[in-house]
């Protein structure tokens, strides 16, 4: 046993000045998310009229009573295209992992409450994003639709990309994984392909629409005068066209209708779950978090008493402490779950690139989990740095991060600069799942550098014609740079472009890391029936 004995002074200034900034970047995050709130609410009395469930209700209803539910990505577009003021971020939907009749989805429910649930360029590739888990973990979507198609004044930004969502749909269906879509509403245009696409279809009669061209488009087109219903109603595809195996009353009804569906399929059946074991929860408060790490990046500490607030125990068996103090290394389990965790004291060296590589491809040889908690200036650089080699033994990092073929999940809990942000299993290499605390910074390196690496250039080149820089020139040069690189590195910003799965109170860290490690874990045991062709109605 090796538990660590945390240092941690919680009546110390650092540390109440640490939670003071921390809670504020929470409250920041939570403030986005109840306006985005505040706006599906606003149509309230709009949906009661109709008597149809609100989206977020819809969810709630699908999912079990009590149950976990991971959401993802809910700053998705944030001051994106229309949403000015981050009150319509989210991608217009409600995206995540829960549990629907005992089985693990992945939830895709169309956010109708906010510009009727239209499609943004930002929601196209949220909906690629869950349909990529969907796929690496093995969950049956559930999909609740109602939108209003694709937003038109950007066709240009995601008619290909739009594509590809129906295409996904397909090889999903042929690998095996159940797509059951609930139509809410309108389903309309390429819209009509989604539940077209899907292994099961509910439809809410009376308010299910989903056909190709609507009325006003048919008669601009062709000239032929067509009412909704028949040209796209919920009767008319169960009776007629085939495409709904299934018509619902209400919305109620439906999400019922889903819940049976997913029942049927008994997804568990044969898979081995493992036996639950029996762990030690941390020894020291995950609420420190807060007051351990700064809301300013810039402000060292030890990676140690993050992690001793995450695995069972605070039970940490470090790996090679003494050859590298700025790279950390070691084992620990979860849940009573072994796992492999790496995070940062600093800058990775030379040395440190290589004991990480190694204990990457230790922790591959026996199949362990890879957790990174990413807080990295970036890799060492500097002469001795060079001569020693950095580009080579970074490489080998890189190599070994690539190429790991156990589960990888991230946390960005701090700055995020570099090729570190590469070499600690950033968005670019395709960890299973990664998040990052809404303190987080990532960009290519931080602005104070940025600045400076421009202001040298530019006085070399007024220089090399034996001239200086007008006055105040670099100095504003210098302000721009540093504001530009201060807003595209915050953590909205990031999380707004889907560089996360989404930002995390540092609290809830533990829960996501043992579920996704959970999902990560049941995928990897599941053996899917894949067809040559997915599903098709006849």
């Amino acid at each position: 046993m090796a538990v660590i004995a945390s240092t941690v002074d919680s009546a110390s200034d650092s540390y109440r000045h640490n939670r003071e900034g921390m809670l504020a970047a929470v409250d920041a995050l939570r403030g986005v998310e109840a306006s985005i709130h505040a706006s599906e609410m606003s149509k309230a009395e709009r949906y009661r009229e109709r008597e149809q469930l609100l989206p977020r209700d819809r969810v709630n209803l699908l999912l079990d009573a009590g149950s976990p539910f991971l959401e993802l990505s809910t700053l998705c577009g944030y001051k994106l295209h229309d949403d000015t003021d981050g009150s319509l971020a989210g991608g217009n939907s409600i995206c995540g992992i829960g549990y629907v009749a005992g089985t693990r989805c992945m939830i895709n429910a169309s956010n109708s409450a906010i510009k009727g649930g239209t499609m943004t360029p930002w929601g196209v590739q949220k909906t690629l994003r869950i349909q990529e888990i969907a796929r690496l973990q093995k969950l049956p979507i559930v999909s609740l639709i109602e939108s209003g198609g694709a937003n038109l004044l950007y066709q240009d930004e995601m008619f290909i990309e739009g594509g590809r969502t129906f295409a996904n749909q397909a090889r999903l269906s042929a690998q095996g994984l159940p797509q059951i879509t609930i139509v809410h509403g309108s389903s309309t245009a390429g819209g009509a392909y989604m539940p077209g696409l899907s292994d099961y279809v509910i439809m809410v009669r009376g308010r299910a629409k989903v056909f190709l061209a609507g009325p006003p488009l048919l008669k601009a087109a062709t000239g032929e005068i067509a009412e909704d219903e028949e040209l796209g109603g919920a009767d008319m595809h169960a009776g007629t066209a085939g495409t709904c195996e299934y018509l619902a009353e209400d919305d109620a009804d439906a999400i019922r209708q889903a819940r049976e569906v997913v029942e049927r399929l008994d997804w568990n059946a044969h898979v081995d779950r493992g036996e639950v074991r029996s762990f030690a929860p941390p020894r020291y408060d995950i609420d420190e978090l807060c007051g351990i790490v700064s809301d300013d990046h810039r402000k060292p500490y030890d990676c140690r008493e993050v992690i001793a607030r995450l695995v069972d125990d605070s039970d940490f068996d470090e790996f090679k402490a003494e050859f590298d103090m700025q790279i950390i290394c070691g084992y620990a389990a979860v849940e009573g779950r072994t796992v492999g965790v790496i995070g940062n004291n600093g800058p990775i060296t030379t040395k440190g690139a290589n004991k990480a590589a190694q204990f990457i491809q230790l922790c591959c040889q026996s199949d362990i989990p890879l957790v990174f908690l990413q807080n990295i200036t970036g890799y060492m650089v500097g002469k001795d740095a060079e001569q020693a080699g950095m580009v080579k033994h970074g490489s080998k990092m890189i190599q070994a991060v690539a190429n790991a073929h156990v589960p990888k999940i991230t946390f960005v809990i701090g700055g995020s600069f570099g090729a570190g942000n590469y070499g600690m299993c950033g968005r670019g290499f395709s960890p299973d799942f990664i998040f990052a605390w809404p303190n987080s910074r990532t960009a290519v390196m931080g602005g104070e550098q940025a600045a400076g690496v421009m202001q040298i250039v530019t006085e070399g080149k007024y220089a090399a014609r034996g001239q200086t820089p007008p006055e105040g020139m670099v100095e504003k040069l210098y302000n721009q740079i540093t504001s530009a690189f201060e807003e595209q590195g915050h953590a909205f910003y990031g999380s707004a472009r889907l560089f996360d799965d989404g930002l995390i109170d540092p609290r809830d860290t533990r829960r996501v890391l043992a579920m996704t490690l959970s999902v990560c874990r049941e995928a990897r045991r599941r053996e899917l029936h894949p067809t040559d062709f997915g599903v098709a109605r006849f």
